[in-house]
């Protein structure tokens, strides 16, 4: 009686929030690597030909008198310095096509073609929107994307006990654990259905509980009240910034200058080696991630000290490392201007404990917390999903169209 019960729940959640669970699916599949797509998509202007023997690299300084020459009206997010040869200085400009320079030549290019950025923003807003649009659709299709992904959730969790084998015989695993390409008709989608549903249902149980505190306020409620965080008050600062002491560089000797961004930069590399990313702008003050479609996050360019410009302002840097964990964690610096001095370096490891779940979660859902082959993992979850609701549907309409049911080990 109880698998009868579980197994008409299934079927019945399965019908009702099929059609959105194959899009949250079929979108996630295309944007489990997104950013190395558009990275890839976009090679015409973010990797430079290999520099002449001896060539020596534009001042930072240099290369933005470069971009604002080339564009007067461009307003680039910040700047973005790789741990590659032959990578060129990014200029993010949010979803938009960004900049990106030559820091040999000063030569400024854009992507000839945007066409993988748009693809990407389309996946996107089916993914967590439904395809809404407007400031009073999008929140209703982000709530029944939400609504769908817990009943995804609960179908991954009702059917790891459904598809188990009743057999434990190697004729009755093989039967729905093992899958089988050669087979057709009502044997295929019974086979496939137990089989990818089987291997996929833990990933994807992971995937969307990491999404509940994406799609819903009290999502992130939870986690406050697991961690044993109070509960943020309405119009209040977060937690973090409030905590946060300003730092305040002592006044430099008289007629002492700046560094100049190189030397800032030397002071940071030297700190942390095996930098990937340094990002250096307004959103590198905030501690911001990279953007998507970037490799940088927002913020305004006009605020970064540059040289010969007496400021008591410290600079700020934002970096991710190659042995960050997760491997979406950032480091903020903040350095003396006149000497490069470390005055602040903070980390994952110095958030708040629901701020550090939340960078689990965020990235968890897109498996880049674990770097490629976690997206690797997250992508083909998903694509087993998007089988998962096709057999599911096929199933249900051979049990109510097609004659004889279906085994009721699945849909």
């Amino acid at each position: 009686m109880f698998r009868k019960i579980l197994f008409w729940s299934h079927l019945v959640a399965g019908l009702i929030s099929g059609l959105a669970i194959g899009i949250m699916c079929f979108t996630g599949t295309a944007l489990a690597f997104e950013k190395q797509l558009i990275a890839w998509s976009e090679r015409d202007a973010r990797v430079i030909a290999e520099p002449a023997p001896g060539a020596s690299r534009l001042s930072l300084q240099e290369v933005q008198a470069k971009l604002r020459a080339a564009h007067p009206d461009a307003r680039p997010a910040n700047l973005v310095l790789q741990n590659d040869p032959l990578a060129a200085i990014a200029f993010p400009a949010g979803r938009a096509a960004g900049f990106y320079v030559n820091p040999y030549t000063g030569e400024v290019r854009q992507p000839k073609s945007n066409a993988m950025g748009s693809f990407m923003s389309t996946m996107v807003a089916w993914h967590r929107y439904l395809g809404f649009t407007g400031e009073v659709s999008r929140p209703r299709g982000k709530w029944v994307n939400g609504v769908c992904n817990l009943a995804f959730c609960v179908l991954a969790m009702t059917g790891l006990y459904l598809w188990m084998p009743r057999n434990w015989s190697l004729r009755g695993v093989k039967a729905v654990a093992i899958f089988n390409w050669r087979l057709a008709g009502k044997a295929r989608d019974f086979n496939w259905h137990n089989s990818i549903g089987l291997w996929s249902a833990p990933i994807l149980i992971v995937l969307t509980l990491t999404a509940v505190p994406i799609s819903f306020q009290w999502g992130g409620r939870v986690i406050n009240s697991l961690t044993g965080t109070p509960q943020p008050v309405p119009g209040a600062p977060p937690a973090a910034a409030a905590a946060a002491a300003p730092v305040v560089v002592s006044p430099p000797p008289a007629g002492a200058l700046p560094l100049s961004q190189e030397a800032l930069v030397a002071s940071v590399q030297k700190e942390i080696p095996q930098w990937e990313t340094i990002t250096i702008g307004g959103a590198a003050g905030r501690g911001g991630a990279p953007g998507r479609g970037g490799p940088g996050g927002g913020g305004n360019l006009a605020t970064t000290p540059t040289v010969n410009v007496p400021t008591a302002a410290p600079a700020t840097f934002t970096v991710r490392s190659r042995h960050a964990w997760p491997r979406t964690a950032n480091l903020t610096l903040v350095l003396n201007p006149y000497t490069g001095e470390i005055l602040r370096r903070t980390g994952y490891a110095d958030q708040a404990a629901p701020q550090r779940v939340r960078a689990w979660t965020r990235f968890l859902h897109t498996g880049e917390a674990l770097g490629f082959w976690g997206q690797l993992v997250a992508g083909l979850a998903c694509l087993g999903g998007c089988f998962l609701v096709y057999t599911g549907f096929a199933l249900s309409w051979r049990r109510f169209f097609g004659g004889k049911a279906p085994p009721t080990s699945s849909v």
